[in-house]
């Protein structure tokens, strides 16, 4: 009988939670087209065509007996199953919990149950980022601390990356060993992501970006999808026998390992729309703003005092805190909106945080093939039709319904200040 370390690369079975997804699909893809059979498992079936040797597997990743039965036979798993990463998303506490937490376990628990040997997961840098500036940072960076998050989603990954981590070198049902490694993701960008991109897109078309905000010289990372494949399955192979198992363990940082200021990065994106970059200088509007919104709640005044000077930064951060606030209150009965920013969004756009990808690069043999290239998003959105002359006006109404929800909450919550501070 065949075992699972001297199993043939056509004998291998590649397992992918969150597999529905642009991520998911392309690394299912690259392995399938290197001849592994490979399992994709989500929620929501792709959109894309299956190849032969793919096969897709409908399921909750909070079911745990789905995700045992889909799991069984398999020899390497990657879990890349998450929810609540931005927009209104990040606000729902409830379901981050269950999809990170609870989803983790089940897959933890069907690894140890059938056997598995490798397992790679899926993390981000915001276990370690949480708004302060980091230059070239590396994997010796500690963990936040909990008090330091700004939202459930970053926190609720620390926590499963440290289960993760924690059960390498953990026995299996029959005796085998979980061999098992953590990838810390830069913001990912290609041609048909579903998540970040296309809000983007759309917030462009309404007009709705009109400054920037943060330092002029501010850098962060990017990875095209290429190279969160490359790093995967790189990984994948680190953590198996012929490689020593050297991954096992580990956290790495996976980026284009080119850093650039957030809205210089988008501007070919802008550009390749047909629409107006952003150049107005962010100082002047956010002071002018800040000044108009202490006028009318002196609750924006009080905040702002709470984050010291007057940073270019702070109108949005305060603009952000509020809207999760109102958020908070009418999200759920009322109108489930979808915030324009939230904070943790301001402080990965608008503040400097890059890292290193010498120990990717060193033990796994990762090397960007893709740097900050937007060439085939641009001809992506372009082929769909998504080119204009100017801005479509329907974001002024969206605008206007953010900031009069937001000023009538803030309102209700100042006038209950004083009983609070008194």
């Amino acid at each position: 009988m065949k075992t699972r370390s001297s199993a043939s690369k056509a004998d291998e079975i590649h397992f992918i939670t969150g597999g529905g997804g642009y991520p998911g699909y392309s690394l299912g893809k690259k392995l399938t087209e290197e001849g592994h059979r490979v399992k994709l498992f989500d929620i929501r079936e792709p959109v894309w065509d299956l190849l032969t040797g793919m096969e897709f597997i409908k399921g909750d990743i909070r079911d745990a007996s789905a995700v045992r039965s889909a799991v069984e036979g398999v020899d390497v798993v990657y879990h890349m199953a998450s929810y609540g990463m931005s927009g209104r998303e990040q606000l729902n506490k409830k379901l981050i919990q269950e999809v990170n937490i609870g989803g983790t376990e089940n897959v933890l628990k069907a690894c140890h149950d059938c056997n598995v040997t490798r397992l790679v997961y899926t993390s981000t840098y915001n276990v370690v980022f949480g708004g302060q500036e980091i230059r070239d940072g590396d994997e010796s960076l500690p963990y936040l601390t909990e008090d330091k998050f700004t939202e459930y989603y970053s926190l609720t990954k620390m926590h499963s990356e440290k289960k993760v981590l924690g059960a390498s070198g953990s026995q299996t049902a029959d005796g085998s060993v979980l061999y098992t490694c953590a990838l810390r993701l830069a913001g990912v960008y290609g041609p048909g992501e579903q998540r970040h991109i296309p809000r983007i897109v759309s917030y462009l078309e309404q007009g709705l970006v009109a400054v920037t905000y943060g330092a002029k010289d501010s850098l962060v990372d990017f990875l095209h999808v290429d190279n969160l494949v490359q790093a995967h399955m790189l990984a994948g192979r680190g953590l198996s026998e012929n490689k020593g198992h050297i991954a096992a363990g580990q956290a790495y940082f996976i980026c284009d390992d080119k850093p650039i200021n957030n809205f210089q990065f988008f501007r070919p994106l802008i550009e390749g729309l047909g629409l107006p970059v952003p150049h107005c200088e962010p100082s002047t509007h956010s002071c002018v703003l800040f000044s108009v919104m202490c006028g009318v709640c002196p609750l924006w005044k009080y905040l702002g005092m709470m984050t010291g000077s007057l940073p270019d930064m702070s109108v949005f951060c305060v603009a952000a805190f509020i809207t999760e606030i109102v958020h908070s209150v009418i999200g759920r009965r009322i109108y489930n909106f979808q915030p324009l920013l939230t904070r943790t969004e301001v402080y990965k756009t608008g503040v400097t945080h890059t890292f290193s990808i010498a120990k990717a690069h060193s033990q796994l043999g990762y090397s960007p093939t893709v740097q900050n290239d937007m060439t085939e998003v641009v001809r992506y959105y372009q082929k769909m039709g998504r080119v204009y002359h100017k801005p479509r006006t329907s974001g002024l109404r969206y605008s206007i319904e953010n900031i009069i929800i937001g000023l009538l909450i803030a309102c209700l919550i100042m006038s209950l200040l004083p009983t609070v501070f008194n």
